[in-house]
């Protein structure tokens, strides 16, 4: 998807970043945030036969706080994965909600985001 189709800003974001399935967890290398989703480096011990199945991401803020989200993998090229936001809960979306806010410094820009994400 070329930039000038998206609706939702990508934030620069690092912070402890791991993907679950199962019993299954990896860390991997946050790059960009959005409220539709994220991107991360493709981690040293990625197995392509997950990809067809959907993860959980969890991302570590401060004060012991997270965002979680259930994701799928939209695309993988050049050493980067992106993910595709399919659910997340009510403090998760508060807290990304917050974490974009503070990052646009633009309240109107983030209500338009936030009615097309719904």
């Amino acid at each position: 998807m070329s930039d000038d189709r998206r609706r939702f800003t990508r934030i620069p974001f690092d912070a402890a970043t791991y993907l679950q399935q199962d019993d299954w967890q990896l860390p991997v290398q946050l790059l960009d945030i959005s409220l539709r989703g994220l991107l991360a480096m493709q981690p040293d011990g990625w197995d392509e036969r997950r990809r067809k199945q959907s993860f959980i991401a969890i991302i570590e803020l401060t004060e012991g706080s997270h965002i979680r989200m259930e994701v799928s993998l939209a695309h993988a090229e050049e050493g980067m994965l992106g993910f595709q936001c399919e659910h997340i809960d009510l403090d998760s979306i508060s807290h990304l909600r917050r974490l974009v806010a503070l990052n646009l410094g633009d309240e109107e820009l983030l209500e338009r985001e936030l009615g097309a994400l719904l």
